[in-house]
């Protein structure tokens, strides 16, 4: 069952977002990634308040992805991304992802903090980071 409303075209764009921002890392950094955009659509806190679809969490500004501004992001999903991208909006969640809604790609270790938020754990290149369960309940 669905924990976001979308329709195809969110589908698609979940997919390529995912894609863009972590392909190098897998099917599993890319389905952390889809975590993360699905949990900043619940969570109606912090940066995130009144996002409530996946083209406002794609697109977002300032608050967004990087990868937007590449061309890279703008080739058609493919069938496995959008695959990828059901998993998530149907409530699949991949530890350090799983409540998060923050990562970012350090050039070292992880930082114990971001932006005052704690970190969650590390996949491979990506840094992940939860907000607190009193500023979000809805992520957890």
């Amino acid at each position: 069952m669905a924990v976001i409303k979308t329709n195809s075209k969110g589908i698609d764009l979940l997919a390529r977002l995912m894609r863009a921002e972590a392909e190098g890392e897998g099917e599993l950094g890319m389905l952390m990634v889809g975590n993360v955009g699905v949990n900043r659509i619940r969570s109606n806190c912090l940066d995130f308040e009144n996002i409530r679809t996946v083209n406002q969490m794609v697109f977002q500004s300032p608050g967004g992805y990087e990868s937007v501004h590449r061309p890279y992001f703008y080739q058609r999903a493919r069938d496995k991304d959008r695959r990828l991208a059901r998993r998530v909006v149907n409530g699949e969640r991949q530890h350090p992802a799983t409540n998060a809604l923050w990562f970012f790609r350090p050039t070292g270790g992880c930082p114990g903090t971001w932006y005052n938020q704690p970190n969650a754990g590390r996949y491979k290149a990506h840094c992940f980071y939860n907000p607190l369960p009193s500023q979000c309940p809805r992520v957890f």
